[in-house]
C-alpha cells in the first residue's frame, strides 16, 4: 500500500524508508510552518524577535563608544520600541538599564529633556544581575 504525504496541501506518493511521512523537504517544512503557526509560537519567531533586532540596531547605530546620550525622540521616530527587551541590569546603585542583546538604555532626563543612556553589555555584570 502506498503512503501519500501528511501536509494537507499535497498528495503525491511518499518514497524511501518506511518512516517517512513526507515527500520532500519543502513539504516537511510546509507542514511544520503551519503547525507552528496554528499554535502561536510563531508570533513570537517573527513579530517580538523582528522588533528586538530593530531596537539592537538601532542602539547599536548610536552607541558607537560603548555609552552615549540621545533623545528619545530621536530613537523613537527611527522606530525604536522601549517596551521591548531581552534582560535588564542592576547597577550597584540600584539604576536599572534595559538590554536588546548587548545594547542597553536607561530613560534619563537631561536639560528638561527625555533621554537615553546607552551603555554596552560589559564582562563582569553578569555578577550583578537580577
Amino acid at each position: 500500500m502506498d503512503k501519500i504525504c501528511i501536509n494537507s496541501s499535497c498528495d503525491k506518493k511518499v518514497e524511501g524508508r518506511v518512516d517517512r511521512k513526507f515527500c520532500s523537504s519543502y513539504c516537511k517544512s510546509e507542514f511544520h510552518a503551519k503547525k507552528a503557526k496554528k499554535s502561536g509560537k510563531v508570533y513570537f519567531k517573527t513579530k517580538v524577535d523582528t522588533v528586538l533586532k530593530k531596537n539592537r540596531a538601532i542602539l547599536a547605530k548610536y552607541n558607537v563608544k560603548s555609552k552615549a546620550t540621545v533623545r528619545k525622540a530621536v530613537l523613537i521616530e527611527e522606530g525604536f520600541n522601549p517596551r521591548v527587551f531581552t534582560h535588564y541590569w542592576k547597577n550597584s546603585k540600584g539604576d536599572t538599564y534595559l538590554f536588546c542583546y548587548d545594547q542597553g538604555f536607561k530613560e534619563i532626563k537631561d536639560n528638561s529633556r527625555d533621554k537615553y543612556l546607552l551603555v554596552l553589555w560589559q564582562k563582569g555584570m553578569e555578577k550583578q544581575i537580577f
